[in-house]
């Protein structure tokens, strides 16, 4: 044989030797929408809710909007066993440095201080809480849902909301449509914010969970989910489970959204659902307590709190009629430090 047909076949077997080592093409499987169409709350006659302890926060349904943003829950969150976490001890000093779980795999956010407003808040029903006034407590902040309407986020933050905390979702099919639009308006103004969940006691816990992934982004720099918990006469499902099956389905939801976001979710309550289900349990959990006539360590005696809601009548330059005012336990270094944990 020649050597000039030697090479020839030698160039040619390396040839097909190279497009038969490169590797397939990766199959991605379409995510499917959700098909969930219970009902949910009943939108209040009074969208404010009153000054008086033991009367739970007002909660309304949103119609459902197409979710642009959402794809389906993998398989792998929405049914596999939730991973428990034990909480970290909270010294009795510093109750609410010491709640941060272990970190998620998530990029970091830039760890700068933002600037604290001070309160500038007015309200429409205000109450005297003597010497420890939430006035004298230095971070102040809001949560908001629909019901606000349009906000002037800027104003707002002027005003003194360091904060929000952002109605998303209700139920397992319920989206507040005005979510999206104030979950990215508060960012860009500069508050550190969160989203809540109003849980309906007549679907499954891990429904709601799986309903709250779908709908909130996973961000570094966002506030621990919320879990709202409470009694509520106006909502369409008028079941009262017991203690222990309410423990139960919060105990589920929380370790879903635990796993997920990385981070331990806050439960926010009022006194009447409290005294029903939460005294002395989940002493491990952060608390976002309602308390809008006394302070929160007279009418939840020794349960410590990271934020404590004081008011359901505040007015403010931003914000077209009442809005939730609350408040960190802390003061400025307490607050940075906290929301550098999460």
């Amino acid at each position: 044989m020649r050597l000039s047909d030697v090479t020839a076949i030698f160039l040619a077997c390396l040839t097909v030797s190279g497009c038969a080592s490169g590797p397939p093409p990766e199959n991605v499987r379409a995510g499917q929408p959700s098909q969930e169409t219970t009902s949910s709350v009943v939108p209040p006659s009074n969208l404010v809710p009153s000054g008086n302890v033991g009367e739970a926060a007002a909660a309304a349904s949103a119609p459902q909007e197409e979710l642009a943003w959402a794809g389906q829950v993998p398989q792998s969150q929405a049914f596999a066993p939730a991973a428990r976490t034990v909480g970290a001890p909270i010294p009795s000093e510093r109750p609410i440095a010491m709640l941060a779980p272990a970190k998620p795999e998530m990029r970091a956010a830039p760890q700068t201080r933002s600037q604290i407003y001070s309160y500038g808040f007015r309200d429409a029903k205000p109450i005297n809480f003597g010497s420890i006034s939430p006035r004298k407590l230095a971070v102040h902040g809001v949560d908001i849902s629909r019901w606000q309407g349009e906000i002037d986020w800027e104003r707002l933050r002027t005003q003194g909301a360091n904060f929000a905390y952002i109605k998303a979702t209700d139920g397992g099919d319920h989206l507040d449509p005005m979510f999206r639009k104030n979950w990215r308006r508060a960012k860009e103004a500069g508050l550190k914010r969160g989203a809540y969940h109003f849980f309906y006691w007549c679907r499954t816990a891990g429904e709601q969970a799986d309903w709250f992934i779908r709908n909130v982004p996973k961000e570094a720099g966002a506030l621990p989910p919320v879990i709202d918990v409470e009694w509520n006469g106006e909502s369409s499902c008028k079941r009262r489970p017991s203690r222990e099956r309410v423990l139960e389905k919060m105990q589920v939801f929380m370790d879903k959204l635990e796993r997920h976001y990385g981070q331990r979710p806050i439960i926010y309550t009022a006194p009447d659902f409290y005294r029903d289900n939460l005294k002395g349990a989940f002493p491990d959990y952060p608390f976002w307590l309602r308390s809008v006539a006394a302070h929160p360590s007279k009418v939840y005696p020794k349960r410590k709190w990271v934020f404590w809601q004081y008011s359901g009548s505040g007015l403010s330059h931003g914000v077209d009629g009442r809005i939730d005012l609350n408040v960190f336990h802390g003061d400025e270094n307490d607050w940075h430090d906290w929301v550098a944990s999460r």
